[in-house]
């Protein structure tokens, strides 16, 4: 009864056997290189690279995607692994050798991967093959052997993800977002048949919404487990979320023509027009994100674009001539719903590969996707080498930590000091919080794991015993002890680690002592070092940049509302300050998505902050260019109303700004974005005025009320949307 009732727990946590299948994978290619380079080959040090080699690639690195890609990236790495064991061996012979290599390696590999997203996954095993090789002996000869036990394990591991019991391919975070497209095409579709057909079914058209924000929700990052999530720095991942905040602010676009309908039908509504050919756009956008798929064009688009600018219903420029304010108000909204469409676009090019040329990248969101992958990483090692940014306290923390355990090793001189080195990296996290959870497994797994292994060695003295307990250990430790826990985790790792060390040097149950101080002393260090250097983590940076990049948003849609009143120039510079700020904001929450959140503070709706400052800079650009700076220069009681609508928006940004960065979050009152209400806030004005200017009037008043509405969508998620993810070992 009880072994049934641990095989169903273990089922439970384990849906479709996939950590039980990866750890039998690891199993058996660590037991064939272990076995084949120990008592086959008769080398020790064959058999020590080859067995961590093989827990390196396959325990420590978190790599996401099909087996194949997968297989590819860690064959890929082997020049930078054996370049690492190299540099660790040579550094050996001295322990502040070792120790600046470790505090150079540390932070190279960890903030390397602002530029590189594989390296993100591949960072914990890189810096364990330094972490191995730098502890004596100082032996130089022994290289190739090193680098052949590695080169074995990697390359049979690679070639087992494919052939042995591979993983069914998961749900990627494109194929969501193919279907968030798909569903927000077809509640497009329905809206646009709304507008000309106001009797069109209403069931109908609720249900297609629904599911468009459903689809919508699926693709927030706080929903997505980390190895799928776009969390990396890199060019493809960037335009992800870039896409995803894109197809939020379509859908809000869309439920405001929704509940614009025109009471009587329109017939050759410029309006539904360019719907119709948004939701065309938008559905085949979304399915070029799927492999080998054809990329999207969007010729198309600005053709309708271009078609409905032309509609404008301004009048042969009789200021007689009543402005037809609901239809102006509805072709603007379907030309702001158009530009998010077109950011959408031109983002599935960018995650699927292409450089842009030309005029692709309309949106200065995507300048950066013009220039080679090499001035793309420098740009972005350059931007996160800030004061601010979590990805250069990040590195600068586990540097600073590692290198301290390797000067505590080698000075206390440890039998086994890489113990120490993977106690840290095991335990240290990006925040305080974080370290101090993953402190307390880590020591009791640890004295558990060492008591029961020194029994063992008492009891137990013959070799044969281990060699046949080996696999099994080794299927407890990777498979049975992550589904358990992080307690049993360490536990059994620890229990692995005496079973392997018995083969390789008689040392008895001393083997377990060493191991338990090596620990002990490993998360002392972690913790002092998660204590002392940016103990807030990604948290603390993620609501500074938030209240700069706020603050940029603001002075940017004020800058705008001046330069169409004709008081500024275009606001160049303030747009180019939202994109500046936009890379820290993204990169911070990229890692704090991967922390634990404290529970007692209340928390904002990230994805919602940062799709508010995605709706700005496309729309304010948008703006200008149907827009010219100076268009309302000539009208004093526009300009009031304009400004006073700017100011009141400021205040809004300036209050989330505050709730960013203190906490908390304030009741907004709904802002209503009709276009009945839009009618009544201009019908004053409208006296003399000519249509163009109306037409100015209500494009720029409709810009502003969006802003608003978008910030009044920022609320703190529900429960069951904190995913606090951890980082595991």
């Amino acid at each position: 009864m009880l072994g049934t009732s641990l095989l169903g727990r273990l089922r439970r946590r384990d849906p479709g056997d996939a950590i039980l299948r990866r750890a039998a994978r690891l199993t058996l290619v660590a037991s064939v290189v272990f076995f084949g380079c120990r008592y086959g080959a008769g080398s020790s040090t064959l058999a020590t690279y080859g067995l961590f080699g093989t827990i390196a690639a396959g325990s420590f690195a978190q790599l996401p995607g099909p087996a194949r890609r997968r297989a590819r990236i860690l064959v890929q790495s082997l020049p930078v692994v054996w370049a690492l064991i190299a540099v660790g061996s040579l550094l050996a012979w001295s322990t502040w050798a070792a120790a600046g290599g470790m505090l150079v390696v540390g932070f190279v590999v960890a903030f390397a991967g602002v530029g590189n997203p594989r390296l993100v996954g591949l960072a914990s095993a890189f810096q364990l093959f330094y972490i191995l090789a730098s502890f004596p002996p100082y032996q130089p000869g022994t290289l190739p052997e090193r680098l052949g036990g590695v080169t074995l394990a990697v390359a049979l591991l690679a070639a087992a993800e494919v052939f042995l019991w591979p993983d069914p391919v998961p749900v990627s975070y494109r194929q969501r977002l193919a279907e968030a497209a798909d569903g927000i095409a077809a509640f497009l579709d329905a809206t646009a048949g709304r507008l000309t057909d106001p009797h069109a079914a209403a069931v109908d058209r609720d249900t297609r919404r629904e599911r468009a924000h459903d689809a919508v929700t699926a693709i927030e990052l706080n929903r997505s487990p980390p190895a799928s999530a776009p969390t990396a720095a890199g060019a493809q991942d960037r335009a992800l979320r870039i896409c995803a905040a894109a197809l939020r602010e379509v859908l809000a676009e869309a439920d405001r023509l929704a509940a614009d309908a025109p009471a009587e039908p329109i017939p050759d509504l410029a309006a539904a027009r360019l719907l119709s050919s948004c939701a065309d756009t938008t559905r085949a956008a979304g399915r070029s994100l799927s492999p080998g798929a054809p990329a999207v064009a969007a010729a198309d688009l600005d053709g309708a674009v271009g078609r409905a600018e032309a509609a404008y219903p301004v009048g042969a420029g009789n200021a007689r001539d009543a402005p037809d304010v609901p239809r102006l108000c509805r072709d603007a909204t379907a030309l702001a719903l158009a530009d998010q469409v077109r950011v959408f676009a031109v983002g599935c090019r960018v995650a699927t590969g292409a450089r842009l040329v030309g005029d692709d990248a309309s949106s200065g969101l995507f300048e950066y996707a013009r220039h080679s992958p090499w001035t793309l990483y420098w740009w972005q090692f350059r931007s996160h080498l800030a004061p601010r940014s979590a990805h250069l306290h990040s590195s600068l923390r586990l540097a600073v930590a590692l290198a301290i355990a390797r000067v505590a090793a080698g000075v206390l001189q440890l039998t086994h000091g890489f113990w120490v080195l993977l106690a840290t990296l095991t335990v240290l996290r990006t925040s305080a919080a974080d370290t101090r959870t993953a402190l307390r497994p880590a020591v009791l797994g640890t004295i558990v794991g060492a008591v029961v292994s020194g029994g063992v060695m008492l009891l137990v003295d013959e070799l044969i015993v281990y060699a046949i307990v080996l696999p099994v250990t080794m299927l407890l430790a990777f498979g049975v002890g992550r589904l358990l826990g992080p307690v049993w985790q360490q536990a059994l790792f620890t229990v692995l680690l005496t079973v392997v060390f018995a083969q390789l040097g008689p040392e008895g149950w001393r083997l377990a002592e060493a191991r338990l101080v090596d620990v002990l002393l490993g998360t002392v260090i972690g913790v002092l070092a998660g204590v002392a250097m940016w103990p807030r983590g990604a948290g603390h940076d993620l609501r500074y940049n938030a209240a700069r990049y706020l603050a940029a948003n603001a002075d940017a849609v004020d800058q705008t509302v001046q330069a169409v009143l004709g008081a500024v120039p275009p606001p160049e510079g303030a747009l180019d300050r939202v994109r500046r700020r936009m890379v820290l904001i993204d990169s911070s929450y990229c890692q704090y998505h991967s922390e634990r959140h404290d529970p007692h503070r209340q928390q904002l709706n990230w994805d919602a902050v940062l799709s508010a400052g995605h709706h700005v800079l496309p729309g304010a650009e948008s703006l200008l260019r149907r827009n010219p700076p100076g268009c309302l220069a000539g009208w004093p009681e526009a300009a009031a109303l304009l400004r006073d609508s700017a100011g009141r928006l400021r205040s809004a940004y300036d209050t989330l700004a505050e709730e960013a960065t203190h906490g908390g979050t304030a009741a907004r009152p709904p802002v209503s974005t009709r276009c009945v209400d839009q009618l009544d806030r201009i019908r004053p004005l409208l006296g003399e005025a000519d249509l163009e200017s109306v037409r100015h009037l209500v494009e720029v008043d409709r810009w502003l009320a969006g802003l608003a509405d978008s910030l009044t969508r920022i609320s703190p998620p529900a429960a069951d949307e904190l995913v606090g993810h951890r980082r595991k070992p």
